[in-house]
């Protein structure tokens, strides 16, 4: 078998950003006219009159102080709450096929490669832009390259997951050079109007190069050793969001088609789940959690990483060892993993040990062994 690197990393940031500050002063002046409307059926307790937002308890609740947007006008907008985004002509590049461009160009020159160079292309992403045809295929045409690509769901897991895919894509020779990009357009997905949630995500995308090491011209290679997924299903994230829904005649703006979570089910259940599967990772590669030089694990609640650590290697960490990008990006959902390496991997030296691990709905967790090589 092949052996297979991480050659080249990309990241596309938004123009925008919102702070907490900014969120909240949205979110409370849509309260008050959501409070001032249904004022009757407020008295009448047939319905809860919605509760203020603040800054404390967003970073509280998440460690989250900011995040990226590709629209702030229409989120902020207290008679919107949502962005607002222009229809394009089908012979115009979409809204995330142009993103993942933006990143997918950035890795390449990393990676020190062309489109031509690239013959598979993995889109892989919470929410798709639309059912067909594939974001992957017209990524894969306005970046020049060959052979095939293909859109792939799994949720926050996403990146991973498709790592996985293109990983093992090298190794049985069906592809030479993979493209795995991640466009997450997460503001549209999210309900602004939901104080439980809505300060979690943020947009951005990333996008890494994987092809063999006897291919990788780059300075910056990371061998994969080793790659581990798995699934368990659960209710407890989930988007009802789906082209079934207008036969169904259900409202297209109804609570349960943008993002829902029992958060605090997820922080119990996805914790320890997310710490043994990466501790049973390490072990099967011969490896103990202490052995590892860094983590960039998926960024959606401070908390949850810090507890996910201090099970794997028995005490609180630093930035140093686990990286958190989270106050700054917000939920990135497949992205913020990628993001963690992405900004800090650089200052590792060759035979650095560490993991990339991402969970979320599904339940799914997918981990990325890997090893720096000398430059």
């Amino acid at each position: 078998m092949k052996n297979v690197v991480i050659s080249g990393t990309g990241l596309y940031r938004p123009p925008h950003t919102i702070s907490n500050a900014e969120l909240v002063q949205a979110f409370n002046a849509y309260a008050d006219l959501h409070n001032a409307k249904n004022a009757p059926r407020i008295a009448a307790g047939e319905l809860p009159a919605m509760v203020h937002s603040s800054v404390e308890f967003i970073e509280k609740a998440s460690g989250i102080r900011q995040r990226y947007v590709i629209d702030k006008a229409g989120v902020l907008d207290p008679t919107r709450m949502k962005p607002r985004f222009a229809p394009r002509p089908d012979e115009q590049l979409s809204l995330m096929a142009e993103i993942a461009v933006d990143a997918a160009q950035k890795a390449m020159a990393a990676a020190g490669k062309q489109g031509s160079d690239i013959d598979a292309v993995l889109c892989a992403a919470a929410n798709m832009q639309r059912a067909y045809p594939a974001m992957a295929c017209e990524i894969q045409q306005a970046i020049g390259a060959g052979g095939y690509g293909f859109d792939m769901n799994v949720a926050c897991s996403s990146a991973t997951f498709a790592i996985e895919q293109a990983v093992n894509a090298v190794k049985c020779g069906s592809a030479r050079c993979v493209l795995v990009v991640n466009p997450e357009i997460t503001s549209a997905h999210l309900e602004w109007r939901d104080r439980d949630c809505h300060f979690i995500f943020g947009d951005v995308c990333t996008a890494l190069i994987v092809e063999a090491e006897d291919t990788a011209t780059s300075a910056d290679r990371w061998q994969v050793l080793g790659t581990k997924l798995v699934t368990q299903f659960s209710n407890h994230i989930r988007n009802n969001a789906g082209f079934l829904n207008r036969c169904e005649d259900t409202d297209p703006d109804a609570r349960d088609k943008t993002f829902m979570q029992e958060g605090r089910k997820v922080f119990k259940e996805v914790v320890p789940m997310a710490a043994a599967h990466i501790e049973a990772h390490l072990h099967t590669l011969g490896f103990e959690p202490t052995q590892v030089r860094r983590f960039w694990l998926h960024q959606a609640n401070l908390g949850m990483n810090q507890l996910i650590l201090r099970k794997l290697v028995g005490q609180d960490v630093g930035d140093d060892l686990a990286p958190i990008i989270l106050s700054d990006y917000a939920n990135t959902a497949s992205a913020g993993s990628i993001i963690a390496f992405h900004e800090h991997h650089a200052d590792l030296s060759a035979g650095a040990l560490g993991v990339i691990c991402s969970f979320g709905a599904g339940y799914s967790v997918g981990s990325v062994v890997v090893r720096r090589l000398q430059a």
